[in-house]
């Protein structure tokens, strides 16, 4: 019971543990494992169950430390198509609720339940508890719960009592609840930027709550008004309606690092071909290409460069990547390497006729036969020269589409 129980209608719900509990419902051998879902001894954790986690694995945790803390665990390749299939069931379940659902990521999404009691013939606390039990009887994976009058709150609550928890946070309580927490609480507020804090003698959101706006702002700039706002409960962001991808991607660890062109080039190329596929496949273009690295010692690099207009073609996004790649190719050791593209639009306006490269006509055409070719005797009927019998050195890439 909570006094404002039957009033509050913005909810975060939240998938537990997501990729392994699709893992464990699939294999039922599974369910008193610890089981952890990640890219082998070279990657890192995509996600862990819970009983993984009561050994200290965490997401994004190094394979092998995971390993090291829990050396019985059961360890699966991420099946990225069974998730987003999964992830697809549980939306469509969501949006029977509300048509105001926000998807945070494959398994998180907010909803604005307001308006929605005549709907349902009952108020949204138990709508959300009714969808969860349902979730779970008809998906067979669980959900938590976070219920509140804000979004900070409801995914604040949602983090309380997983697995299958359901916690509320009304808005008379807020203020008081939030001063005892620490300031990581508040989005935003990260390993880095907490240490500045730390270093203002600034611990607790109760002492953020203490300070004035116009201070916070003099010291931290917009983040600092955000603070104040955060610290008091305060969040007036509305819940939008879902949004397309911002970027499309591949990415793919080493099974040794690497350093050099050579070895790095031709992975380069066939995840851009794997990108060029997804674009195509969409319908989509993107006017930016981002190149992702990261060295032996999990520091992440980026790189990026807009074009002039947007792309679909694996030779563009390739050869803008390798410009980027070559300014990195320094002596640096890379277990990862990722090249994708933003700024997405349809693919109308995509690779207008190049007047300054008289050949990129000519490479489109090619590369449009091959993708002929591909679509009927699949993608190893053809490659080129820079992916035929290399890029062997790496596991299979990892798309994302964000």
């Amino acid at each position: 019971m909570h006094p404002e129980l039957y009033a509050l209608h913005l909810a975060h719900i939240d998938c537990d543990a997501f990729y392994a509990s699709v893992e464990k419902r699939d294999n039922p051998a599974l369910a008193d494992k610890p089981v952890i879902i990640g890219g082998g001894k070279r990657g890192v954790v995509s996600t862990a169950c819970y009983i993984a986690r009561i050994h200290g694995v965490r997401s994004a945790m190094p394979m092998f430390k995971a390993l090291e803390a829990c050396p019985h665990a059961v360890v699966i390749k991420p099946d990225m198509e069974k998730y987003v299939r999964v992830g697809r069931e549980v939306r469509q379940m969501m949006q029977a609720l509300t048509p105001l659902v926000e998807p945070i990521s494959i398994d998180e999404a907010f909803l604005d339940l307001s308006g929605t009691q005549r709907l349902h013939g009952m108020p949204p606390a138990l709508v959300l508890a009714r969808f969860a039990r349902q979730v779970e009887k008809e998906i067979g994976i669980t959900v938590s719960v976070g219920l509140s009058y804000c979004k900070f709150l409801a995914k604040v609550a949602s983090d309380f009592n997983k697995p299958r928890g359901f916690s509320v946070i009304g808005e008379a309580e807020a203020v008081a609840f939030l001063a005892g927490q620490p300031v990581t609480l508040i989005w935003g507020v990260g390993k880095a930027f907490a240490a500045v804090l730390e270093r203002d003698g600034v611990r607790t959101i109760g002492q953020l709550q203490r300070m004035e706006r116009a201070d916070l702002m003099r010291r931290y700039g917009s983040m600092g008004d955000r603070l104040y706002h955060l610290s008091r409960g305060e969040d007036e962001r509305a819940v939008h309606v879902e949004r397309g991808a911002k970027s499309v991607s591949a990415e793919t660890t080493f099974n040794e690092d690497l350093s050099s062109a050579a070895d790095l080039v031709p992975i380069l190329r066939a995840l851009s071909e794997k990108v060029s596929a997804r674009l195509k496949k969409s319908g989509i273009a993107g006017r930016t290409v981002v190149l992702k690295l990261k060295t032996q010692d999990f520091k992440l690099r980026t790189r990026n460069r807009q074009l002039a207009d947007p792309t679909r073609l694996a030779d563009r996004i390739f050869a803008t990547g390798r410009e980027l790649l070559a300014r990195e190719t320094d002596g640096t050791r890379y277990r990862l390497i990722g090249i994708g593209v933003s700024d997405l639009t349809d693919d109308g306006r995509a690779d207008p006729p190049d007047l300054v490269d008289a050949q990129a006509g000519k490479r489109a055409k090619a590369e449009g036969a091959m993708d002929v070719l591909r679509g009927k005797f699949g993608r190893a009927a053809v490659e080129t020269g820079y992916t035929f019998g290399k890029g062997r050195n790496a596991h299979p890439p990892e798309e994302v589409d964000d």
